[in-house]
């Protein structure tokens, strides 16, 4: 055989091993070295290994099986002191057959005890199982005893981990219908964190309590709570983005309109481009309410968007019904959609665009006609009366809707000429707004920025190369003065 036949022959003995491994023992290789980047993690103090794994955690959930479940504690848990650990994590697991692992050195059962980060990994794992197998009452054990975990050990290094347990143990409470429940824990517990500057697990923890708080629709509390509490700047872009968007909810229901718009953008901004896709639907959504309220019109191109276009068909529908001013088509929508838009926590703020669908037909009606009396308006908006007509308009123009004189004797509105937009305030209004968002975008992208930790001090100089250099310009500056008074 020629020496190409017999590297040829190797690589196919090669790909039928690797055909031949079972997925199960693929998946405990894959998450124990995932535990050895943590064990990494805590022996350099370098989180960013731990973020690396938290990362792959929607890709591990996929691969939880008792097998693999069974076959980690084995393998892991083997000193006298870590198998009372395990015994509480296997309960919760069912039987299985375990995997034979004494194949391969690099498998055999480690004599050191598990350090504690390992341990609260795996327990999060079984977690994120349990609730995946829709097993909510042994998920909310696993999760008392997860925290108790947590609390037995004051190690800095297990905050990262920590932060997202925080997150799936309020998670278990939701799922059981019992928030309410979890909440003066997380408060003790952001006031731990919050003084051990545990800025990872102080973001969630604000998220969850927030989370917690809207659930129930109790915004004055949720605001409490904001202006009492500092989302810390080190916080993931992640977090950065809930924080946002429930900033966003509870501004809208406080009819801060453009406060809430402008955090609603941040939050879309921030969230995960390629992912989270049912998390920006839910921000797109409340953005193209919030547009409505605000009195413009959504562009056409936010509803057909690929990710967008199912989520947001109720919407385009009702913002069709404002942008022409159609009662009975608002109407229409409303009752269509009643069930959708609660779900969507949005029916509070739909129901106020009663008056912004009323407000597009009066404009619409001062520009069809030049006068036009009370009861045709009435006949038109579908009101009750001639004087409710009266009013509505007369309100109109008094928010500046409209541009128009009411004859109260003979019972009919006169419309103005219109104006020069030109000539008001409305394009430096507009251009505010713009460089507004411009500067805000240019800020938070300069605070996303990574840079390596004291890159600024490899170009700097030393004192003694400073005093050096000070005394060489000073005797070139003597040299030029003298050779100016010798050419004088």
């Amino acid at each position: 055989m020629t020496a190409a036949e017999v590297v040829e022959d190797v690589e196919m003995k090669e790909e039928k091993e690797v055909e031949k491994k079972d997925p199960s023992l693929l998946s405990v290789e894959d998450i124990k070295e995932q535990c050895r980047f943590i064990r990494r993690a805590v022996e350099t103090k370098e989180p960013r290994f731990v973020h690396r794994v938290l990362r792959c955690i929607p890709a591990t959930r996929k691969k939880l099986t008792p097998t693999v479940l069974r076959t980690l504690f084995r393998s892991l848990y083997s000193t006298d002191t870590d198998k009372d650990a395990g015994k509480e994590l296997v309960k919760f697991i069912e039987e299985a057959e375990e995997l034979d692992q004494t194949a391969t050195p690099s498998r055999a059962k480690s004599a050191s005890p598990l350090c504690p980060e390992v341990d609260v990994y795996l327990s999060l794992l079984v977690l994120i199982y349990l609730l995946d197998r829709k097993r909510a009452e042994d998920a909310l054990q696993c999760a008392n005893l997860l925290m108790a975990k947590i609390d037995s050990h004051n190690r800095r290094t297990l905050d990262v981990v920590s932060a997202k347990c925080y997150f799936y143990y309020t998670r278990c409470y939701e799922v059981l219908g019992r928030l309410d429940e979890c909440r003066t824990p997380l408060h003790a517990r952001l006031r731990t964190a919050t003084l051990r500057n545990d800025f990872e697990g102080q973001a969630v923890l604000i998220n969850c309590l927030l989370r917690n708080y809207l659930f129930y629709n109790l915004y004055n509390q949720a605001d409490k709570l904001v202006q009492k509490s500092t989302f810390p700047d080190q916080a993931s872009n992640n977090e950065w983005a809930r924080y946002y968007y429930y900033l966003g909810r509870i501004k809208a229901m406080q009819l801060e309109y453009s406060e809430a718009h402008k955090f609603l953008q941040i939050s879309s901004r921030k969230a995960p481009q390629s992912t989270a896709t049912g998390f920006k639907q839910h921000v797109a959504k409340l953005t193209v309410t919030v547009d409505l309220l605000l009195g413009n019109i959504p562009t056409r191109s936010t509803f057909l968007a690929p990710q967008m276009r199912h989520a947001l068909a109720p919407y385009l529908q009702l913002t069709q019904s404002v942008k022409s001013g159609d009662l009975v088509k608002f109407d229409k929508v409303l009752q269509s959609f009643a069930k959708q838009f609660q779900e969507d926590h949005t029916y509070t703020l739909i129901m106020r665009l009663h008056h912004n669908v009323v407000k597009t037909a009066v404009r619409t009606i001062s520009l069809a006609y030049s006068r036009i009396t009370f009861a045709d308006i009435a006949k038109k908006l579908l009101l009750d009366s001639p004087e409710d007509a009266e009013f509505i308009v007369a309100k109109a123009i008094r928010d500046g809707v409209i541009e128009a004189i009411l004859d109260h004797e003979n019972g009919w509105m006169k419309s103005k000429d219109t104006s020069d937009v030109y000539a008001t305030r409305e394009p430096q209004i507009a251009f505010n707004q713009r460089i507004e968002f411009c500067l805000d975008l240019h800020n938070h992208s300069v605070k996303a920025m990574r840079f390596p930790p004291k890159s600024y001090n490899k170009d700097l100089e030393s004192a003694e190369d400073r005093r050096e250099r000070e005394a060489q310009d000073l005797e070139l500056a003597k040299e030029m003065a003298e050779e100016e008074d010798d050419g004088y």
